[in-house]
């Protein structure tokens, strides 16, 4: 009697691990948004999802009309110094100039080649128009997108030399899963192009091609050695950005979301567009506010400016999440 008394209390620091590390993951379990502090922002999503979800509930809204649409840039991954698909645009030049003598001394073509970036971006939404005509087009579908995914798999941020798709951030990573996990279906919402996001999204985010939104140009179907292939021609089919995204909704989709979450201007319309419908809805702005783990930027930024989106989310109630102060952490781990 006495051996076995002894070895019942030598398994006890054992078995009390073991519960504590059960009661640690079914806490973790019970928490869909780890990396948020407690807080309203936090708070405000959980009870949306718990109100549309829950049988019975006045606000219950069927699986199938759960559309949830997020803008990319500054809101799933980091936009800063520039936009992902500028650094993307810069390479093309650098890569096609050989090609193109005449770009030496032909803008905006010639101040990229000089490394003058500002220069280059001085001419506005033509000199941007150019860049893309001139980088995203002139080739098949396929081979696009295998350039994008090429691109992808070893471009790395100037600031902190990780890989772009590392500088996804996490909260929003655990956002996008408790949504699923939710009967959502999440769809990107983007100005960016629709084909240089499509290669990367589904592994990255978990969203896959088909419930990618983005600006296109327009394509031409022809048969090449027998084969069909689409051709990307050099003008501009649709500009998915500010008063553009709401057209893009509902010609993509079909449904009205109940929830849309952005960051800057250029998704005011699409959270106003969402809500505007009937029924629970739920819109949120990320605010850049953290100038020490991320970048600080809004009413006064040229590229991604959040003025009126700021005025707006105030007086209708839409939830703001301040990066600095909601966020646990800002970045997800970089896979190996």
């Amino acid at each position: 009697m006495k051996t076995i008394r002894r070895s019942a209390f030598a398994a006890l620091p054992s078995a009390l691990l073991v519960a504590a590390v059960l009661t640690a993951t079914i806490a973790r379990a019970q928490d869909p948004l780890p990396s948020w502090n407690d807080g309203a922002a936090k708070q405000s999503i959980i009870t949306f999802v718990d109100k549309v979800t829950k049988p019975g509930s006045p606000d219950f809204v069927p699986a199938p009309e759960r559309i949830a649409t997020f803008d990319n840039d500054g809101t799933l991954w980091c936009e800063k110094p520039l936009p992902v698909q500028l650094y993307f645009v810069l390479d093309r030049v650098k890569t096609l100039a050989p090609q193109h003598p005449e770009w030496q001394t032909k803008e905006p073509f010639a101040s990229i080649l000089k490394g003058d970036v500002k220069a280059a971006l001085a001419g506005g939404e033509r000199a941007l128009l150019d860049l893309v005509m001139a980088t995203h087009t002139g080739n098949t579908t396929e081979e696009f997108e295998q350039i994008a995914k090429d691109w992808i798999a070893t471009a790395k941020h100037p600031k902190t030399g990780k890989h772009f798709t590392a500088m996804v951030y996490q909260p929003m990573l655990e956002l996008l899963a408790y949504l699923r996990a939710n009967g959502f279906k999440s769809f990107i919402v983007s100005g960016g192009g629709i084909e240089f996001m499509r290669p990367w999204t589904e592994k990255t985010y978990g969203i896959p091609p088909e419930q990618v939104v983005g600006s296109t140009v327009k394509t031409k179907f022809e048969m090449r050695d027998g084969k069909p292939v689409l051709v990307r021609l050099p003008e501009l089919n649709f500009n998915d950005d500010k008063a553009g995204k709401p057209i893009a909704i509902n010609r993509h989709i079909g449904r009205r979301p109940i929830a849309a979450f952005g960051n800057s201007d250029g998704d005011l319309q699409m959270l106003q567009y969402t809500g505007a419908g009937s029924g629970a809805r739920f819109c949120l702005y990320v605010h850049h506010d953290d100038v020490e783990r991320e970048y600080a930027y809004d009413r006064q930024d040229h590229l991604a400016r959040l003025d009126a989106g700021l005025d707006e989310a105030a007086a209708k109630g839409w939830t703001v999440v301040s990066m600095k102060n909601d966020w646990k952490t800002v970045f997800a781990p970089e896979k190996k």
